[in-house]
């Protein structure tokens, strides 16, 4: 044995060889925490005044390393430029040692070798992949980039513009598509990878293979000439910064990072990398771009304490075929869970096969699914116009019209066809779970199971708690959920539940706005500059401004005193005018099919015209004013759900935004926007807007928090 640690090994082979393998202990996968990082340094020190002839690099578990523990290094963050600059070249130096060592090393990639733990690999000589194993640096999803050398060494190994693309889209790549720009240097079959990479590695101790040439220039200059690099940097940055988009400045910024150290040697290069990474480190990006993903760990932390009562789902049932029954039938059967797809009518059966026939095919366009996987998971939907084979199904999700009364006799007339302990979920998006429950014999196996549109792309499923919804209830129906591949948010019953809530009262500040004089498209716009996908307006043509007029008075009933409006909207006039959005054409803009057949919207003079007639008032609206009706009382709503109980946590409401909306990940959710403003701030801001009414005042424990000079995340 040559260094024996909590998460690291070395022992020796055969042949002067020797193996270090990584296999932290009490954890399912191996990632680079502090501790893990001083072992990498100590076994490098002890493996350098070894007398090995060469080494392979293994994982002990089914990933090799997921990359950095992000929780761990946060105190890093905390620090100036200069203390990040220091600890990220100290970490460094444990990689440039590793790659110095006096022989040749091999690793052999068993699984996921993300971040640091691709960055690890990359300070090998070689590297021998697993068919199915993924590698990738996705640094540029927390706001950062390559901080342990990827930069440098992965643009020595590929090249700038394959480095570029990789570091840049921060997406995790199969072994051809490592291969084939040189990532790697052999692919092999699982069985196989260790046997090759030691084979590989025993031809380079013997001299068969070289490795020193090849070190040398992973540690070298860039080999680019002037011309070269202004077309692999300039291109790259006016690309890269389209696609990114203003609010997301590490792709460019990495791009950037490659260009100043691509004339220098390894060991300055990292020094520039270094300093780049802290750069952005320090920005409000990366903060919530963090925040978000360790409150995406912490949401799946609670929905697994969820589920310990949970049942097996084998076999689920969808009422109501359709766009949103197709869709959910879809996402269950291609997760592997065969569903049941009933309708009354052929017709609707029909549209919800052919939805997900659609969804299927552009699978296989995308090369994601070939077409056996898209027969098998077509044979997994089972259409049906009874209830004759319902006697086995353990959970079904009702998605009928949005009304109480038919829901009502769907669900009771579905609850006597179904198996002892079969549990019935609501697709509504609105409706009271404890009132729906009042129509079934066994309310206490009855929940919400709330889907976003389109099914396929949005995250998030609000499972929500009626009055008398049992415990094992909720659990099977979260772990339903995850076995979809969503992530399930558990909430209390109200109108609206957790994200439907929320978005009305924004909904909500933009009639008013709409009111008093604010132009649809230009808000709209601001928006859209301000982070979101798609400004109001837009977003309310997506949704189906038939729809969102019915959700306006189940919030109004459920929340007079801030939701009630007591004058004529715009979106009362749309619908009076039958204007529904996207799904018949018109709405505040008018749509026609592109060329890919998608609906693309235009203006429209005659929505101008409508939202005129209902305008009481020009008044001069600057940019912040837009923003800050809009936002101020979706903040507030997300705060009185946090204070009411409706949802457990701030990382839970904001994540809910994030995953069901759409709300702009890189300023955290709305809490978070709230917290970067500061407490007290906000409140001020408020109290600026005071005139509109109660849906922009803050309620007196926001007030006390921000006078006790609190956060909603620590």
């Amino acid at each position: 044995m040559i260094y024996q640690g909590n998460g690291i090994t070395v022992d020796t082979l055969e042949n002067g060889l020797a193996e270090l393998v990584f296999d932290l202990k009490d954890e399912s996968v191996n990632k680079f925490n502090q501790a893990t990082l001083t072992e990498l340094g100590e076994a490098t020190q002890a493996l350098a005044a070894s007398d090995v002839k060469g080494l392979l690099v293994t994982s002990a578990k089914d990933s090799f390393i997921v990359g950095a523990d992000i929780t761990e290094f946060l105190s890093w963050f905390a620090k100036d430029e200069d203390g990040v600059i220091a600890d990220i070249l100290s970490a460094n130096e444990m990689f440039s040692a590793f790659e110095d060592l006096p022989f040749p090393t091999v690793v052999a990639i068993n699984g996921m070798a993300l971040g640091g733990g691709f960055e690890m690999c990359l300070a090998a000589d070689y590297r021998v992949m697993s068919s199915k194993a993924k590698v990738g640096l996705p640094e540029v999803k927390l706001g950062l980039f390559p901080g342990f050398g990827g930069t440098v060494r992965l643009s020595r190994v590929v090249g700038a513009d394959n480095a570029i693309e990789w570091i840049a889209a921060g997406s995790e790549n199969r072994a051809d598509a490592a291969f084939k720009i040189g990532a790697v240097d052999v692919v092999a079959e699982p069985d196989e990878l260790r046997d090759t990479a030691l084979h590989l590695l025993q031809r380079l101790a013997t001299g068969e293979v070289e490795y020193e040439e090849r070190r040398a220039a992973k540690k070298g200059k860039l080999e680019l000439n002037n011309i070269e690099s202004m077309m692999v940097f300039e291109t790259a940055k006016g690309f890269i910064a389209g696609k990114a988009g203003r609010h997301y400045p590490a792709p460019v910024e990495a791009v950037k990072t490659i260009q100043k150290h691509a004339n220098f040697d390894r060991d300055k290069a990292i020094a520039i990398e270094a300093k780049g990474f802290a750069k952005m480190a320090k920005t409000a990006v990366a903060q919530n771009l963090i925040g978000l993903f360790l409150n995406d760990q912490k949401i799946k932390k609670i929905a697994k304490g969820h589920t310990k009562q949970a049942a097996d789902v084998k076999k689920a049932a969808v009422l109501g075929a359709g766009i949103m029954g197709g869709g959910i039938a879809y996402q269950s059967a291609y997760k592997g869970t065969p569903i049941m797809m009933k309708d009354i009518a052929e017709e609707g059966i029909q549209l919800g096969l052919d939805e997900a026939s659609k969804l299927l095919s552009k699978q296989v366009d995308r090369k994601k699914l070939d077409v056996r996987g898209m027969a098998d998971t077509l044979n997994r939907i089972r259409p049906t116009l009874s209830y004759g084979d319902f006697g086995d199904v353990d959970v079904v999700v009702e998605a009928v019209v949005e009304n109480p009364k038919v829901k009502k006799a769907v669900l009771a007339e579905t609850e006597g066809q179904l198996k002892e302990g079969a549990i019935l979920a609501s697709n509504t998006s609105t409706i009271s779970i404890t009132d729906l429950a009042t129509a079934l014999k066994k309310p206490e196996q009855f929940c919400g199971m709330h889907f976003f549109n389109p099914v396929h792309r949005m995250p998030l499923v609000e499972v929500i708690r009626g009055e008398k919804t049992s415990d094992e209830t909720i659990a099977t129906v979260v772990s339903y959920a995850q076995k979809m591949g969503k992530t399930p948010i558990v909430v209390n019953d109200c109108p609206g539940f957790l994200v439907n809530r929320i978005l009305f009262p924004y909904f909500g500040g933009f009639a008013m706005l709409l009111r008093d004089g604010a132009d649809f498209e230009n808000v709209d716009k601001i928006m859209e500059k301000f982070g979101w996908p798609m400004g109001p307006a837009y977003l309310m043509d997506v949704v189906g401004i038939d729809t969102g007029v019915h959700a306006q008075a189940v919030m109004a009933e459920g929340f007079p005193d801030r939701m009630k409006q007591d004058f004529k909207t715009a979106m009362d006039v749309m619908y009076s005018e039958e204007r529904y959005g996207q799904k018949n054409d018109h709405g505040f803009y008018r749509y026609e099919t592109d060329k890919k057949g998608k609906p693309k919207k235009v203006s429209d003079e005659k929505a101008h015209e409508l939202v005129a007639s209902v305008r009481q008032q020009q008044n001069e609206l600057s940019d912040d004013d837009i923003i800050n009706r809009l936002m101020i009382p979706m903040c507030l709503e997300t705060v009185r759900c946090l204070e009411d109980g409706i949802v457990d946590t701030a990382a839970e409401a904001d994540m809910g935004l994030v995953y069901g909306i759409g709300f702009p990940p890189f300023r955290g959710g709305a809490l978070k926007y709230i917290d970067d403003i500061g407490l007290q701030a906000f409140v001020e801001l408020c109290d600026r807007y005071s005139e509109l009414g109660k849906l922009y005042e803050p309620t007196e424990k926001l007030r006390e928090m921000a006078k006790n000079g609190q956060t909603f995340h620590g």
